[in-house]
């Protein structure tokens, strides 16, 4: 009986060590990405020239180019250009945290609180026309915020145009 438990503990230990040596590193699904001060300077300009809708009615003109996100992935990077932003909804991620870096320009954020009479407009994603009890901060060149699941949030810009960088970290990674 005891050679027939050592001969089991070492037939395990055999089966253990087989599978991991079987095991290999994960491979990319995306290429890598490098992009210089320069290159993203160039694409923040390229944002802020495009004066598509401009002349619209619409209080909120933003551009954005991703830089790296979409399918399986957990992460989006994208550059973004606000002309002017103005009246938005107050929203809310239940699965995702936003890291915003600002490039150039001046916003004004409402960060948490509570949402009045907020809607689901998307599944995890709430929006809501009024927040209570959040607090307004003014960011500019240089900050950097990071906006939590959860936290209620709103930005406006009413200067000359307002640039940064949106990293958004999902909990899972985007359907293929």
């Amino acid at each position: 009986m005891k050679k027939y438990f050592i001969v089991s503990i070492i037939s395990l230990f055999a089966v253990a060590a087989a599978a991991a040596q079987s095991r290999q590193p994960s491979t990319a699904i995306k290429p890598f990405v490098v992009k210089s001060k320069q290159s993203l300077a160039e694409l923040e300009q390229k944002l802020a020239a495009d004066k598509t809708d401009v002349a619209s009615k619409n209080l909120t003109v933003t551009k954005a180019e991703d830089i790296i996100g979409g399918a399986g992935m957990e992460t989006r990077v994208a550059v973004q250009h606000d002309t002017r932003r103005s009246g938005d909804q107050v929203e809310l991620h239940d699965k995702s945290d936003d890291v915003y870096y600002v490039l150039k320009g001046e916003a004004t954020l409402e960060l948490g609180g509570s949402m009045v009479d907020a809607k689901e407009a998307t599944p995890g994603e709430w929006r809501a026309k009024t927040v209570t009890g959040a607090q307004s901060v003014k960011i500019k060149e240089g900050d950097i915020v990071m906006v939590p699941r959860g936290t209620p949030h709103r930005r406006t810009v009413t200067g000359k145009g307002f640039s940064m960088i949106l990293i958004k970290i999902f909990e899972d990674p985007l359907p293929k």
